[in-house]
C-alpha cells in the first residue's frame, strides 16, 4: 500500500518541522504552507491525500481555507492541528469539511493515528475535546458558533486582512477586487459587527480565531 501524500500548513516554522519528522517514515511529505493562501495554491497544484492545518493562519484562516478546499479538492481529508480546544473551533471545522481534529499537545501520540483513520475513511477526534462533543450532542445544547454575527466567507476575508494590517491596495490585490469593493466591505463589517475602529476589528478578528496571536 503505497504512503498517504500529506500536504502540512502551519504558521509556525518548528511545528512544521516537527510534523515532518513525526511523519515521513510512514507519510509522503509533498510540501508545506505557512499560510492559508499558500495553502490553497500548493493544494490544487499537489493534489495530496491529507491536508493537516491550524484554526488560525495568516492571510486566511485554517476555517475559511478548508471549505475552498472541500470544493476544490472534495477527496482531500482534512486533519486540523490547533491550540484550540473550545467546542465552537470543533464544530466549526467539522462544518467546514475537517475528518480530523486534534490539538497540537497531543500530535506527537496523535497524528499517526489521526491519518490511519480518515484515511480508512472514519473521522478522529481527540479524546481531548471527545467529551465536549458528546456531552453538547447529548444536551442540544452547541456552543456558539465563531463569527456568530453571520458574517459571508468574502467579509471574514477582508477582515482577517484588515486585521493583519494590510493596507487597502494590499487587499484588494490579495482578494483580485477593487479597493472601493474593499472599502465597502470593510464598512458593511464595522456595521455588521457594531465595532468602529480597526482595532475592534482586529480583537473581534483574534477573539474568533481569524488572527493569529503571535
Amino acid at each position: 500500500m503505497s504512503k498517504p501524500r500529506v500536504l502540512l500548513a502551519d504558521d509556525h516554522t518548528l511545528v512544521l518541522d516537527g510534523f515532518r519528522k513525526l511523519l515521513e517514515d510512514q507519510c509522503e511529505i509533498v510540501g508545506a504552507a505557512e499560510d492559508g493562501r499558500t495553502l490553497l495554491r500548493m493544494a490544487q497544484e499537489l493534489q495530496p491525500d491529507i491536508v493537516t492545518l491550524d484554526i488560525s493562519m495568516p492571510e486566511l484562516n485554517g476555517v475559511d481555507a478548508a471549505r475552498k478546499l472541500k470544493k476544490m479538492l472534495p477527496g482531500t481529508k482534512l486533519i486540523f492541528v490547533t491550540m484550540h480546544a473550545d467546542q465552537a473551533y470543533v464544530n466549526e471545522a467539522f462544518k467546514a469539511g475537517a475528518s480530523g481534529y486534534l490539538l497540537k499537545r497531543s500530535a506527537g501520540s496523535e497524528l499517526l493515528q489521526a491519518i490511519q483513520s480518515v484515511m480508512e475513511g472514519q473521522c478522529y477526534v481527540t479524546p481531548l475535546v471527545a467529551k465536549g462533543l458528546v456531552e453538547s450532542a447529548i444536551t442540544g445544547r452547541m456552543p456558539a458558533v465563531l463569527g456568530a454575527k453571520s458574517l459571508t466567507a468574502r467579509q471574514r476575508e477582508v477582515l482577517q486582512l484588515v486585521a493583519e494590517g494590510k493596507a487597502v491596495k494590499e487587499i484588494a490585490s490579495a482578494l483580485d477586487i477593487s479597493p472601493k469593493t474593499v472599502e465597502f466591505h470593510k464598512s458593511q463589517i464595522m456595521a455588521l459587527l457594531d465595532l468602529h475602529t480597526t482595532a475592534e476589528l482586529t480583537k473581534y478578528a483574534l477573539l474568533h480565531g481569524l488572527l493569529t496571536s503571535d
